[in-house]
């Protein structure tokens, strides 16, 4: 049953994202992704299977992981001037991508917890 319940959650953001991208207000599209669905849900289970302490250290990554969507974001942004949307989406993801496997390189690097 919990498994249903995600699965209907990520289907209401889909078809959210749809219908706003269709709007005067299509840009409000971007911002659904962002609410904390699947955090919310992380959260839950790191913060009732391991304590409060890992719930503040998967904060705080969280936190870094705006990092890698910054420069996803930067990417499309940037990328739009140049290529067509299968390029600039492809772009994008590398650089998503990147900066992911350099912030998991750091984090497992240099955080101490």
């Amino acid at each position: 049953m919990a498994l249903l319940l995600k699965c209907l959650l990520g289907a209401l953001a889909v078809l959210l994202i749809a219908l706003l991208s269709r709007t005067r207000s299509f840009f409000i599209a971007g911002l659904v992704p962002l609410f904390p669905t699947f955090a919310l849900i992380a959260h839950y289970i790191v913060g009732s299977e391991r304590g409060m302490a890992d719930l503040r250290t998967t904060a705080v990554f969280g936190l870094c992981s705006l990092i890698p969507y910054a420069a996803y974001l930067a990417a499309i942004y940037y990328a739009s001037y140049r290529f067509d949307l299968t390029g600039t989406l492809t772009a994008a993801t590398l650089v998503w991508i990147v900066f992911a496997l350099l912030l998991l390189w750091g984090w497992t690097r240099f955080y101490s917890g």
